[in-house]
């Protein structure tokens, strides 16, 4: 009776540790993608895209936060409460830092890579 449920113990802490190990980095092939904004941090910290990606950062905290390109590639987000989001779909190749304006120790950056027949760049 208790070998399934150490059993069980064990694999939820590998697959745990797992999905943790993938949070700092990602890979999106699809048309949206998503960045969580929890504890202070982003996550995936810095998040690959294809050109045409739309990206959306959810504040799961329970305080404000918001978002802020270092450079002005893209349009600063309003204070997003819990649970509210910002999207910006990324059409360009190149890396873009991104930052909280409320808290600018909060960093990430996404990376966007041309569509297959694309020789675009940044």
């Amino acid at each position: 009776m208790l070998r399934p449920v150490i059993t069980a113990t064990v694999l939820g802490a590998a697959v745990g540790s797992l999905l943790a190990a993938s949070v700092l980095f990602a890979r999106a092939e699809g048309s949206t993608s998503m960045v969580s904004i929890d504890n202070f941090s982003f996550g995936p910290q810095i998040l690959t895209v294809k050109a045409g990606t739309t990206v959306t950062w959810t504040n799961m905290d329970d305080i404000p936060h918001g978002i802020a390109s270092s450079n002005n590639a893209f349009k600063k987000s309003g204070a997003l409460d819990t649970d509210e989001s910002y999207s910006f779909t990324f059409t360009t190749p190149g890396t873009y830092q991104y930052f909280c304006y409320l808290h600018p120790h909060m960093v990430g950056s996404i990376v966007v890579e041309a569509t297959p027949g694309s020789n675009s760049t940044q």
